[in-house]
């Protein structure tokens, strides 16, 4: 089975002089089913999100309005991403770690996700993943 890595997906757009439109559509625009759609808002300032990885969910993070960053960490490499167009989502794939901070006022997260939510499938502990990662063979780094 081929490993994804993470990576932004640019969305298709639509240009309209009365408003652009950007789709997604599973398994053609981004590698998964989609089997979850949720979204975070109303993020105080200052306030963090995440602190976390799936162990078999994917994820597509997009900023639908305003922007953020999202921190990822697979164990040995770290990086950021900041997000703030809507036509462009940073893909994750199973065991990266993320955290998201820096939530502009007003700003809108949009995840579409690969399964349905299973608290079983979360690590909320940073050296329980890295030991995990360490652990797991045919995993890539960024």
């Amino acid at each position: 089975m081929k490993r994804e890595t993470c990576r932004i997906i640019k969305l298709p757009k639509i240009v309209d002089y009365r408003g652009n439109i950007t789709f997604i559509e599973a398994k053609k625009h981004i590698p998964f089913e989609i089997q979850r759609v949720y979204y975070l808002y109303d993020i105080p300032s200052g306030e963090e999100r995440g602190g976390h990885a799936h162990r078999n969910l994917e994820q597509l993070i997009i900023s639908v309005s305003g922007s953020f960053d999202v921190i990822i960490h697979d164990g040995s490499l770290k990086r950021k991403f900041h997000l703030n167009r809507p036509n462009y989502g940073l893909y994750l794939p199973p065991m990266t770690w993320r955290e998201l901070e820096n939530f502009s006022s007003g700003s809108v997260c949009l995840v579409l996700a690969s399964e349905y939510f299973d608290q079983d499938d979360y690590i909320r502990d940073f050296l329980e993943f890295t030991d995990q990662r360490k652990n797991s063979t045919n995993l890539k780094n960024f």
